[in-house]
């Protein structure tokens, strides 16, 4: 799906913010918990003490908001994926876990917009679960893109296996081995457990650049990073007539730039993975797990 400003703006503001030192929140200020009068942490209170964990604080403005349920009910269990699906649901409820922090939208669009579907049975179905299941949806879209590193591409990077690859001189870039761009999308498909992954380019190029875009970032920061020293772009997903046929195009021309797409939900999951060895320093002791969404899609 198309993002908002914030995100496609990340490129053009990255070098500034690396340039800015980010100063930490005082101890006290960071790692305080409120409890709640039973003695037991509320949800609300579980999600302030993540966003102060946020460099910049909170937000004024922000699809990162509660999607379902009571946020002042006591914490019982966390849930981390990418995406809020009925299959997610019910195995957070089997677990007794009552937050799901997810990465997407939970209602098919963007801001989670609920007007339209009042009369639609698949939606009446999912709020009906939740709400008669007390679980309280959190969206940790914006910021996890703001902690630094970026939550969603250190996952990414841990999966891989690529932290040390990371270019410190140029923001998403890792700098590896020489490898032809069949052998690169190979070992992506392997290392991420990909049922499916596509590339655009010449089979020959040696890839040793590599931009990574995990999710949706759209034509614009892939083109931009793609205008850079870098050899292949890996990203999540595009439109077939932008980024996609802008390294087609590329590669007639024979230039040395190349595509690899995997899937905007496989591309982020790792970093919602991420999430559950962060949130064992930020709140100990709470029950966590990590449930993933899957590829929505099933080839024939």
């Amino acid at each position: 799906m198309r993002l908002p400003n914030s995100r496609r703006q990340f490129l053009r503001l990255s070098s500034l913010a690396m340039a800015i030192p980010l100063m930490p929140f005082p101890p006290t200020e960071q790692a305080k918990v409120s409890i709640a009068p039973n003695g037991q942490m509320s949800i609300q209170q579980a999600i302030d003490t993540i966003i102060s964990h946020i460099p910049g604080g909170k937000l004024d403005t922000t699809v990162d908001t509660f999607k379902s349920s009571d946020p002042g009910q006591a914490l019982r269990g966390i849930v981390s994926t990418f995406l809020a699906t009925t299959a997610v649901i019910k195995e957070a409820i089997a677990k007794h876990a009552n937050l799901i922090i997810t990465h997407e939208p939970t209602f098919y669009n963007h801001l989670d917009e609920t007007d339209w579907l009042q009369q639609d049975p698949v939606y009446l179905y999912k709020r009906k679960l939740l709400e008669d299941n007390h679980i309280v949806v959190w969206r940790f879209h914006d910021y996890w893109h703001r902690h630094r590193p970026d939550g969603i591409l250190h996952g990414f990077l841990q999966k891989m296996n690529w932290l040390s690859y990371l270019d410190p001189q140029q923001e998403n870039t890792c700098i590896i081995p020489p490898t032809p761009l069949p052998k690169l999308a190979r070992t992506f498909k392997k290392k991420l457990e990909l049922d499916r992954c596509f590339y655009i380019g010449d089979p020959r190029l040696s890839c040793s650049r590599i931009g990574i875009l995990p999710g949706a970032w759209g034509r614009g920061p892939h083109i931009e990073l793609l205008q850079k020293d870098i050899d292949v772009l890996v990203i999540g997903e595009t439109a077939e007539w932008e980024t996609a046929e802008y390294v087609r195009d590329a590669a007639e021309a024979g230039m040395k730039k190349g595509l690899i797409v995997l899937g905007h939900a496989m591309s982020e999951e790792p970093g919602m993975a991420y999430v559950l060895d962060w949130l064992k320093d930020v709140l100990p002791g709470v029950p966590a797990w990590h449930i993933p969404a899957h590829d929505p899609f099933v080839g024939v």
